[in-house]
């Protein structure tokens, strides 16, 4: 009988990893959850690693989705945790992938990263052939992901999931919206008109173990659904699958005030497009907003 392939998970314990070893252990793979207590309830792992000690050798693959939430004022405090949970986590763990000795060594990394990779594109439409933006997000975008190409160094596939605004049960982005509107307060932020990519989880799931399978994802790959919304549009989607008002909006120079540099970035937006996923072939189940919030609210 033919080994089972074996596939590593840093930050499997998290919202979007939680879902993950369950599918890879559908299509045949093992699974091992790296976490910082080296333990955890998820279903589908079958061995349990300590990050700080993870050793990625016997592994096929690797799928690193560490990263400390960013929907935060951004003070220096929290800004050196959310580049030491990206940049740092992924210096040390490609370092740790380039000590393996080949044979051993793990054939793909799939590593996080963000849409805000693009900063604030206007109206553009932007595909993983876009250039990178300007502002902290885009740098620390740009940073985590220059991290993880090294280790092509090593012969290793490499590809960044450049994700938006995941939607799902249990989400905080899903989640904290749901609690606004259905009190009837929620509202188009700012001007209305930046662009929101978004995507349904398990379509990000399902995406995650494409790019680790299929050869032909290797650089940027755009985690999003192929038709991003308006904040406005997306805000009176979300208001009307809840059969809520969605009347108020937030002015722009509030969520400056109380959210400083992820407020302004809220006012800003990117028409990402999953131009890599497609061209692979890939199908989304929930391609349109309508598509994501019917399941998601009908679950609820």
């Amino acid at each position: 009988m033919q080994a089972k392939r074996r596939v590593a998970i840093v930050g499997v314990t998290g919202f979007i990893g939680s879902g993950l070893p369950a599918m890879f252990v559908e299509r045949g793979w093992q699974v091992t959850g790296v976490s910082r207590s080296g333990g955890g309830t998820v279903e589908g792992v079958g061995e349990w690693r300590v990050s700080a000690e993870f050793d990625p050798a016997g592994h096929e693959a690797v799928v690193n989705l560490a990263g400390a939430p960013i929907d935060k004022r951004w003070t220096e405090a929290n800004k050196r945790v959310f580049h030491a949970s990206r940049v740092g986590v992924t210096r040390a763990l490609v370092d740790g992938i380039c000590r393996v000795a080949e044979a051993e060594r793990p054939r793909v990394l799939v590593n996080g990263s963000a849409v805000g990779y693009y900063g604030d594109g206007g109206d553009v439409v932007l595909d993983e052939q876009s250039p990178g933006g300007v502002g902290y997000l885009a740098g620390l975008c740009g940073e985590w992901e220059g991290a993880a190409w090294q280790a092509r160094g090593c012969g290793v596939r490499v590809a960044c999931l450049r994700t938006g605004v995941v939607l799902g049960a249990g989400g905080a982005a899903f989640e904290k919206l749901a609690r606004v509107f259905k009190t009837g307060l929620g509202g188009k932020l700012g001007s209305g008109r930046q662009w929101m990519p978004w995507i349904h989880v398990s379509d990000l799931r399902r995406a995650i173990v494409r790019m680790v399978e299929s050869g032909g994802l290797a650089g940027p790959v755009n985690g999003v659904a192929p038709n991003p919304e308006r904040n406005a549009d997306f805000t009176r989607k979300f208001a009307k699958a809840l059969r809520r008002p969605a009347v108020l909006p937030v002015p722009g120079f509030a969520l400056k005030l109380a959210l400083g540099g992820f407020g302004e970035a809220l006012l800003g937006g990117q028409r990402a497009v999953p131009k890599a996923l497609v061209d692979d072939g890939f199908e989304f189940r929930y391609p349109r907003l309508e598509d994501a919030l019917r399941d998601l609210v009908s679950g609820d």
